[in-house]
């Protein structure tokens, strides 16, 4: 399913417009993306918890040159299952 398909699938299972489907949309994706700059996490009970990790720096090899290059520290997002979601799947 991609954005489309999701906004379709929000907009007839609220009964509401595929425009303000949208908007509610990025606006769920926007507050997901603004708590994890500020390191803070996202719990959705029964669905899941979107967070921060940090990568530390890493030592890594060019597949072509076999050179041996130093990969950065990063910050990366992560997300965990909630129960009710692993039930679902399952």
């Amino acid at each position: 399913m991609n954005k489309t398909e999701l906004i379709d699938h929000i907009a007839t299972t609220a009964d509401i417009s595929k425009a303000a489907a949208a908007r509610a949309l990025d606006a769920v994706i926007d507050g997901v993306t603004t708590t994890l700059q500020k390191n803070d996490s996202v719990t959705l009970v029964g669905f899941g918890t979107f967070s921060v990790s940090e990568r530390a720096a890493r030592t890594g090899r060019n597949p072509r040159t076999k050179e041996e290059i130093i990969i950065d520290a990063a910050k990366v997002p992560k997300f965990k299952a909630g129960k009710a979601l692993k039930d679902a799947v399952n």
